[in-house]
């Protein structure tokens, strides 16, 4: 039992910290209907692997640089003739593809690959930690200072102007915290679930909740029990963690779903 503690115990604590960030940005999104953005700059993780494996730079470098890149790109290519999620479409798949063709070539990243697809928390260590949560409290303070602009923003843009609020500030606030929770969720989920990490629990919350505040703390507690359960259920049944969480969270979701159809077929 001992071991087993020693082991989940740091990668538990680190999907905690995580869901933190998780329950708001995934309520933003849903709400700024940007549910897009999150796979786009996620696919862009992979890019960012692998030109740091072919810089001999530390993960973290890559994988932030194209974050920030990937925002740069999109807010250079914001034009009211584009759709955006046309956009996000075209600079997800050119990132994946670019994210793939480079990996196929470097030899070393190949055993990898399934933990950066599909992630595995239980990598994390307690030497992790102080670093992960420093960066997340710092998102958290961000995000607490622009909280009441975001949510003016995501429900009448044209009102939040007209009240001296800066969209195309707040825009680039919203998108740059989620390039930095994109970087942080790597090794807890993947790059390809890790806007399932961010929609599910927001999802979930959306059909409990009456109000925005309450859908974010319904949105942490279903993020939460996926974590937990999740993590728990990849070390004993020996598959990805990232796997686990999301199906886990998916099961909460479907649930909860099915639940309400009943009860009003009742």
């Amino acid at each position: 039992m001992m071991e087993w503690l020693e082991l989940l115990l740091p990668a538990w604590i680190m999907g905690t910290l995580l869901v933190f960030l998780t329950a708001p940005l995934g309520c933003l999104m849903l709400w700024r209907r940007m549910s897009f953005f999150a796979d786009t700059m996620a696919h862009g993780t992979l890019l960012g692997v692998a030109l740091a494996a072919v810089l001999t730079l530390p993960l973290w470098v890559g994988v932030t640089f194209t974050a920030i890149l990937l925002v740069a790109v999109l807010w250079v290519l914001h034009d009211p003739r584009l759709p955006n999620d046309a956009l996000l479409a075209l600079c997800s798949a050119t990132l994946l593809c670019s994210g793939l063709l480079l990996i196929q070539h470097l030899p070393a990243l190949r055993p990898e690959l399934l933990s950066y697809l599909f992630g595995d928390l239980l990598t994390i260590e307690w030497r992790d930690l102080p670093i992960f949560a420093s960066v997340i409290l710092v998102a958290l303070v961000i995000l607490y200072r622009h909280w009441q602009a975001q949510i003016q923003i995501a429900i009448d843009p044209d009102i939040a102007i007209s009240e001296g609020v800066s969209a195309k500030w707040q825009r680039l606030i919203f998108m740059l915290l989620l390039a930095l929770f994109t970087v942080l969720a790597l090794r807890a989920v993947g790059s390809l679930l890790m806007g399932a990490l961010l929609v599910i629990p927001a999802l979930s919350a959306r059909l409990l909740s009456h109000s925005p505040k309450q859908m974010v703390l319904v949105a942490f507690i279903i993020a939460q029990i996926g974590i937990t359960v999740g993590l728990w259920s990849s070390a004993a049944l020996n598959i990805s963690t990232g796997l686990s969480i999301v199906l886990c969270m998916a099961i909460i979701f479907a649930v909860i779903f099915s639940v309400q159809k009943v009860k009003k077929l009742v």
